[in-house]
């Protein structure tokens, strides 16, 4: 069966937005629309690839469709060119969580780099505080008209530059003022946590959560470091942990018998048993891994990515869209991705989606309250007499 047909296969009886989400890894330079760049570019006098919105939003999904992190990170010389205004960045937050609330995000943490908005003068506390006031705008406007939604900022530190340890600082300083976490971000390979490691002392020291992207332009080292050094209570992406785990075919399984041609025993190395066993949440992205090479060594397209195999060895996976522009995508099309490559259902996105709440960055009261809020609905849709698993499942099989 070719992915065309699987793209094509299945109809379900409910639309994707609808059910609550909870996205933990999502760029806000990656996420801007089209058209905002376009305003905030002509406002500056900024050069752009395209100037109509459907054309620029192509081009950006074509520019990152490239298999290459390096080239993918490329793109975002024209989102950060145009965030260089406490305006520019009060607008394209706010536009951010709506963007989220028409996805049916309900808890969302945005991340970005503050040193990368600092062109026109502003502080790094203002870039902090600029971005802040846009997220509140949207979410006390959506609040108000009922859509629950709840945002944190996620700091990163870019890993080329030397500013780690002011960035830690800074998350510090806005800790309870809309800050609730640290990353580090930029070109992966070359440049590991321990080149940091001043930084990320100072904010174990201080009890201040951390998720480190690992485990996707580089492999198990970096995920190792990530977790040793960084103290990571979540790995950005982490998918290739799934390095770290072999599968043996045509074995022989406890009660004598020889397994399946299709069924294999699973054996894990150190760093993927690290990983699973204490639970640590992989920030999964598929669409973006598919398009970075992140998953490359696994096989081409959606079937051949190493989440079906993370999510069946017990692997703790939650599901974010990264860069919404770039990878032309939302966790709605995750989900819908996912549903027709490995023919989950709405208990297993239920798994996941109750993953991700108990993950995020809030204090124990508010996890639980997602959590209740969510199991709520998934509860409603799948006790509706109008819901059919029969309908639900891919008839392409």
């Amino acid at each position: 069966m070719t992915e065309e047909m699987i793209h094509t296969a299945y109809d379900p009886e409910f639309d994707f937005r609808d059910l609550p989400k909870v996205s933990l890894h999502d760029h806000l330079d990656g996420g801007l629309r089209p058209q905002t760049i376009i305003d905030l570019a002509a406002e500056i006098g900024h050069e752009l690839p395209e100037t109509e919105a459907e054309a620029l939003g192509e081009w950006f999904r074509e520019s990152a469709d490239s298999g290459s992190l390096t080239r993918y990170l490329e793109t975002f010389e024209h989102t950060v060119a145009v965030m260089q205004t406490r305006d520019a960045l009060i607008r394209v937050a706010r536009e951010f969580v709506e963007d989220l609330a028409e996805d049916g995000v309900i808890y969302g943490e945005v991340r970005y780099a503050p040193e990368q908005h600092r062109r026109e003068g502003l502080s790094l506390d203002d870039v902090v505080d600029a971005i802040q006031e846009g997220l509140d705008q949207a979410c006390e406007k959506l609040n108000a008209e009922g859509h629950p939604m709840q945002i944190g900022q996620i700091v990163s530190a870019m890993r080329h530059s030397d500013q780690s340890v002011e960035i830690a600082k800074l998350a510090l300083r806005h800790r309870g003022r809309g800050v609730v976490g640290f990353d580090i971000a930029g070109a992966e390979d070359g440049f590991p946590p321990s080149k940091m490691k001043e930084a990320f002392d100072l904010l174990a020291e201080n009890l201040f959560p951390t998720t480190v992207h690992a485990g996707e332009a580089a492999g198990l080292e970096s995920i190792k470091e990530a977790i040793l050094i960084g103290r990571a209570q979540r790995l950005g992406h982490g998918v290739r942990v799934a390095e770290d785990i072999e599968i043996e075919f045509g074995a022989i399984d406890e009660n004598g018998e020889e397994l399946s041609d299709d069924t294999g025993l699973v054996s894990l190395g150190p760093v993927a048993n690290w990983v699973r066993e204490r639970g640590i949440p992989l920030e999964v992205c598929p669409s973006s891994n598919l398009q970075t090479g992140a998953t490359a060594k696994f096989g081409e397209g959606i079937t051949n990515h190493p989440i079906d195999l993370l999510v069946q060895t017990g692997f703790n996976v939650t599901i974010s869209p990264d860069n919404r522009l770039m990878s032309q995508t939302t966790i709605s099309d995750e989900f819908e991705l996912l549903v027709e490559a490995f023919d989950y259902d709405l208990e297993d996105l239920l798994d996941l989606t109750l993953n991700a709440a108990e993950a995020a960055f809030v204090p124990l009261e508010m996890r639980e309250l997602l959590v209740e809020y969510i199991n709520d609905y998934y509860d409603n849709l799948l006790d509706d007499e109008d819901y059919d698993e029969d309908e639900y499942e891919n008839v392409a099989d």
